[in-house]
C-alpha cells in the first residue's frame, strides 16, 4: 500500500515494517470536521524567538542537502530574533572520519552560517558534542527505567539476529518480542550491577500519539494491527551495550535540555518522529515544532548522489562557487517566496524567510546555480570591496601562474601588477563571470596580442571600412574616453555612403579586429580597457595596407 504523493517520504533502510505500515495508513485516517483546522499545515512564523539547531554527524562531510537543512534552521532563528545552535552527534565513533568535524565548522563558516551556541563558541547548555554528554543520557535513561517507560534487554546479538531471520522467513515484522520486559526489577538491577551486557529499550505505547507537522499537517499513526500470534514491538534501543546513546535518546534529550523550539529536517525522519513524540510523552516534556522538508532528487527522481553534484561543499569551493550563490541556490530548493527576484544574499533571505516549504521532493537542476553565480558576480562588482578583490586575485593567480597559457600577457598589459587591469575587465563583464578559469578563457583577447585584422582575414565587402576605422586614431590619449570614442565611431558611420544603414558592418569590423570575436562584452568597454595604443595596433593604424 503506497503513500499519497504529497506524503511519500524517502524512507531510510532501518525503518521497520510496522512503522511503514503505520505511515501508509496514517494519511487515510478520517479527520472529523472539528479537527480539520488542526490537520492543516501551519506555515506562519512563530510569534516568539525560535531556537533551532543543526546536528550533523562527523561520519561525513557537509553536502548540499545538509547545507540546506542548516540554512533553513539558521534563517528561521535569525528571522525571529532567536538562536541557531550547532550540535555534533558523534556517538558513532567507529564511523567518524578524521578531520570531518573541523571541515563541518569551516564549511558552515564559509557559507556564513555562524552558530550562536555550540563547539568553539560555547553556550549555557553545553557540552555541544554528544560524546561528552554520556552521563546526561545515562541519567535520563535511568529516569525512564524508574518510571516504567523503559526496560533493560539482556538478549545477545546472536538471539536478536536469529529472531529477526525467523520472523522474516514467516513474513512477520522483525521487531523485538519483549522477552526481557517481564524480568523483575530486582533481577534486572542485579544483573546490570554485576556487569551483564545489556541495552535499554523504550517501551512504546500501543498507540503512538498524533503530532502536527508544520508542513504536512496533523499526522495520526494508527494502532498496530497484526496477527494474534505475532509478538512484535517497536521498542527502540535508547542506550547501547557500550553505554552510548542511540540517535533517538540523544536527540530528544538534547533538544529538550537545549530548549530547541523548532526542528526543520528532511522528510526521511518522518517515520521516526512518532517514536520521538512518544519519548517526549514518557518524560512529560513538550516536544518542539517539527517541519519536514522533501528530499533533493535529480531529474529522474533519484536521490542526489556524487554523480549528480551531491558532492561535499569543498567541491563547490573548488569550482569557485560563491558562498552567497550556494546559500541562495540551496534556499530556493523547496522554499517559495513572493519576491520579484530569486537573487538574494543572506540578509535578504533572512528578511524574506517564511515556513512556506513545498510538500514532496525537490528536483535539482544546476542551471539555476550558474544563473545565480553570474548575478552575484555582478553584485560583487557593483558593491566593490573584499568580495570583488577575491575575484580579482583568483584571476590574477591563474594569469601569473608558471603554467599559464597566457604567457604573453605582459605584451598587452603595461604593468607587472595586473590587478587594476583585471578588475576593470571583471567590472565590465561581471554579468558573465562564473569562475576565474572560464573568465580568462572568455576574455583571452585581453591577455594576448592579436595580429592586425587586415593581415589575417579578407577585408570586408565594403573596402572603405578598415581605412575609415583608422579615424579612431584622431582621438588622442588625453581624450580617450567613452563619449569621444562613441562620437568618433558615429562620425565614421555617418561618413560612409550607407550612413546609419551600414552601422552594423562598422561595429562588426571593429569588434572582430579588436577582440578576434564576433560577440562579447560591450565594444566601448573593450576599447577603454585595452587603451589607445593596443586598439590602434590591432586596427593596423600606421602599418600600411
Amino acid at each position: 500500500m503506497s503513500l499519497p504523493f504529497l506524503l511519500r517520504p524517502q524512507l531510510p533502510a532501518y525503518t521497520c515494517r510496522s512503522c511503514l505500515l503505520r505511515l501508509s495508513r496514517a494519511s487515510r485516517r478520517p479527520i472529523s470536521s472539528n479537527a480539520a483546522r488542526d490537520s492543516k499545515a501551519n506555515t506562519a512564523l512563530p510569534s516568539t524567538p525560535a531556537r533551532t539547531r543543526f546536528a550533523p554527524s562527523p561520519t561525513g562531510y557537509l553536502h548540499l542537502g545538509s547545507l540546506r537543512t542548516a540554512l533553513f534552521n539558521y534563517l528561521l532563528a535569525k528571522r525571529t530574533g532567536g538562536q541557531f545552535l550547532l550540535r555534533i552527534e558523534d556517538t558513532d565513533q567507529k564511523r567518524t572520519i578524521p578531520g570531518a568535524e573541523q571541515r563541518l565548522f569551516d564549511d558552515l563558516r564559509w557559507a556564513e552560517l555562524q552558530w550562536d551556541e555550540g563547539p568553539e563558541v560555547g553556550g549555557p547548555y553545553g557540552p555541544y558534542k554528544q560524546s561528552e554528554r554520556s552521563a546526561i543520557y545515562k541519567k535520563y535513561a535511568q529516569e525512564l527505567l524508574d518510571s516504567g517507560h523503559a526496560y533493560r534487554c539482556f538478549c545477545s546479538s546472536e538471539r536478536l539476529n536469529s529472531l529477526a531471520e525467523f520472523k522474516h522467513k514467516l513474513g512477520l515484522a522483525t521487531d523485538y518480542d519483549r522477552t526481557c520486559v517481564s524480568i523483575p526489577k530486582e533481577e534486572s538491577d542485579d544483573r546490570a550491577h554485576r556487569g551483564e551486557s545489556h541495552t535499554i529499550r523504550l517501551k512504546v505505547p500501543d498507540q503512538y500519539p498524533a503530532y502536527r507537522d508544520l508542513i504536512y499537517g496533523t499526522f495520526r499513526p494508527l494502532k498496530k494491527r497484526g496477527h494474534v500470534t505475532e509478538s512484535s514491538y517497536e521498542d527502540p534501543i535508547l542506550l547501547k551495550s557500550d553505554g552510548l546513546p542511540t540517535y533517538h535518546l540523544a536527540n530528544v534529550v538534547d533538544d529538550h535540555l537545549m530548549k530547541i523550539t523548532h526542528v526543520i529536517r528532511g522528510s526521511e525522519w518522518m517515520p521516526s518522529t512518532p517514536k520521538h513524540i512518544a519519548m517526549y510523552s514518557a518524560f512529560g516534556w513538550s516536544p518542539p515544532e517539527f517541519a519536514h522538508v522533501g528530499l533533493l532528487v535529480d531529474e529522474h527522481g533519484n536521490k542526489l548522489s556524487k554523480r549528480n553534484f551531491d558532492t561535499d561543499i569543498t567541491a563547490y569551493k573548488e569550482m569557485e562557487v560563491f558562498p552567497e550563490t550556494l546559500t541562495n541556490f540551496a534556499a530556493l530548493l523547496g522554499w517559495s517566496h513572493k519576491e520579484k527576484s530569486d537573487v538574494m544574499d543572506l540578509k535578504t533571505l533572512i528578511k524574506n524567510f517564511t515556513l512556506k516549504f513545498t510538500k514532496g521532493n525537490t528536483t535539482v537542476t544546476f542551471g539555476k546555480m550558474h544563473f545565480l553565480q553570474r548575478k552575484h558576480a555582478a553584485l560583487r562588482a557593483e558593491t566593490s570591496g573584499p568580495k570583488l578583490d577575491e575575484m580579482v586575485q583568483n584571476v590574477v593567480a591563474l594569469l601569473t601562474a608558471l603554467d599559464t597559457p597566457y604567457k604573453d600577457w605582459k605584451k598587452v598589459i603595461s604593468t607587472t601588477k595586473p590587478d587594476e587591469y583585471v578588475e576593470k575587465i571583471i567590472i565590465a563583464d561581471a554579468d558573465n563571470y562564473t569562475n576565474a578559469n572560464e573568465f580568462l578563457y572568455r576574455n583571452a583577447f585581453f591577455f594576448a596580442p592579436l595580429r592586425p585584422f587586415h593581415k589575417i582575414s579578407p577585408l570586408s565587402t565594403s573596402p572603405d571600412i578598415p581605412m575609415r576605422c583608422h579615424m579612431v586614431a584622431d582621438v588622442s590619449e588625453e581624450d580617450w574616453n567613452r563619449e569621444n570614442l562613441m562620437q568618433k565611431v558615429h562620425d565614421i558611420i555617418d561618413g560612409r555612403e550607407e550612413g546609419k544603414k551600414g552601422s552594423k558592418d562598422v561595429y562588426h569590423y571593429l569588434r572582430k579586429a579588436i577582440t578576434g570575436h564576433e560577440m562579447g562584452m560591450r565594444l566601448y568597454d573593450v576599447m577603454l580597457i585595452l587603451g589607445r595604443g593596443e586598439v590602434l595596433r590591432r586596427l593596423g593604424v600606421g602599418m600600411g595596407m
